[in-house]
């Protein structure tokens, strides 16, 4: 077993540590800190996140029901849990802050970047799969449905970690800029591990 369980140690620490939703954080986490307004870093990136995590919780179980690899099964599983909890706490924290799980601007409009962010065949943030690609993954099994899902997971957290950094960068609340440091690591972790099997499969990263 290569370092799968050693990963999702990682992420459950990390979840740990992102502490736990406590009332302080519906006061704005950090002594001295507001609660986030609607428009502000720290909603935009629960909103998105939240959004982009479900997407890789829906395509853990797809690929964890079409191989029986179990190196891929136990990685779909530990991304499965691992962002499911995390998209919990990040709505947590909105229904705390008492501010809309929704918006009408584009994504990312809180890392300025709302223009890139199309939603062409799905895809409504970079790095997530179109709806196209999501079909396609639903029609494989075994190896061919390894690879497509370790390739669109590639990308996936290759998005997520850009959002992340934003994230750490300007978010205001202490536990939510940790948590998403925290995804950076964990997610660079998996992409690291993720090269390793496709390359054991004769195939690479999605350009």
């Amino acid at each position: 077993m290569r370092q799968t369980g050693w990963i999702a140690g990682t992420a459950a620490a990390a979840l740990v540590a992102a502490g736990a939703i406590t009332y302080a954080v519906a006061d704005g986490g950090d002594s001295g800190t507001r609660t986030p307004t609607a428009d502000s870093a720290d909603a935009g990136f629960a909103r998105d996140m939240s959004v982009h995590h479900q997407q890789a919780v829906e395509m853990s179980y797809i690929v964890r029901d079409r191989t029986k690899d179990e190196e891929v099964r136990r990685l779909a599983y530990d991304i499965a849990q691992t962002q499911a909890n995390q998209r919990g706490m990040l709505l947590g924290w909105l229904d705390l802050w008492e501010l809309p799980k929704v918006s009408a601007d584009p994504p990312m409009t809180w890392m300025d970047m709302g223009g890139m962010a199309s939603g062409k065949d799905g895809a409504l943030m970079p790095g997530m799969a179109t709806d196209t690609q999501l079909k396609k993954l639903n029609t494989l099994s075994g190896k061919p449905a390894e690879v497509l899902y370790l390739q669109l997971m590639t990308a996936h957290h290759q998005g997520g970690i850009h959002m992340a950094e934003g994230c750490a960068e300007k978010c205001k609340v202490g536990v939510e800029r940790r948590l998403a440091q925290g995804m950076v690591d964990s997610q660079q972790s998996e992409i690291d591990l993720m090269a390793g099997l496709l390359k054991e499969r004769g195939a690479k990263a999605l350009d």
